[in-house]
């Protein structure tokens, strides 16, 4: 009685099922999905950045200044960092989502 599969699964065995579909650019060569992904990568980071900047301006403006125009601005890149981060991670669930669509 056999409990486990007959073929042995490693780690690209997993890593391949779950890993995303490339959807429209599924014909992309290997190089272009690592530029695609270093693209993105560095955006999410900018994005951090911002994000982080956001909550620095607005701890400060709010407690050591006492500026109340400072810690608002802070709140809206805190949102608008987070967004980013939002948006480009699900960039390509929406790409296959809308290639999808459209067949």
């Amino acid at each position: 009685m056999f409990l486990a599969a007959e073929d042995e699964g490693d780690i690209d065995t997993i890593i391949g099922g779950i890993a995303p579909d490339w959807g429209p650019f599924g014909s992309l060569g290997a190089e272009a999905r690592v530029m695609i992904e270093v693209v993105m990568a560095v955006a999410i980071l900018l994005c951090l950045g911002i994000a982080i900047w956001g909550a620095a301006k607005q701890r400060i403006g709010a407690t050591a200044l006492r500026d109340t125009f400072s810690a608002e601005q802070g709140k809206g890149l805190i949102v608008a960092g987070l967004t980013g981060v939002f948006i480009i991670g699900s960039l390509g669930t929406l790409f296959t989502i809308v290639y999808g669509m459209a067949i």
